[in-house]
């Protein structure tokens, strides 16, 4: 009989911090947080330019559970994988990309109204 083991606090982001140009782990380039109008007061909030060393399905997944709303990957025919969530979501998704080290606060690009 195998004996249960402890589990360890599990990282998602451990496999996406193998950039080696920084010492911190930290991506290069901008990442643009944009939000859009739907129909009557509901949004969508997208983030673009994250590279694609990350995996954005464990951090659409992370980010869902954290802010309380659905999100998905959605591929763009001009910039790549985009991240989209419900909801005005651009100050959460600025946080939560610092907090985690993804980014600096130089690096992020706000836009919307």
């Amino acid at each position: 009989m195998a004996a249960i083991q402890n589990l360890q606090a599990y990282d998602p982001f451990a496999d996406a911090a193998a950039d080696t140009s920084d010492s911190k782990g930290v991506q290069s380039g901008h990442i643009h947080i944009r939000i859009q109008q739907r129909n009557g007061r509901k949004t969508l909030t997208t983030v673009q330019g994250i590279s694609d060393d990350y995996d954005k399905k464990k951090l659409v997944r992370y980010a869902k559970r954290e802010f309380a709303c659905n999100g998905t990957v959605v591929e763009h025919p001009e910039y790549g994988e985009v991240l989209q969530f419900q909801g005005d979501q651009r100050n959460n998704i600025a946080t939560f990309l610092t907090r985690i080290g993804l980014c600096t606060e130089e690096q992020l690009k706000m836009h919307g109204f």
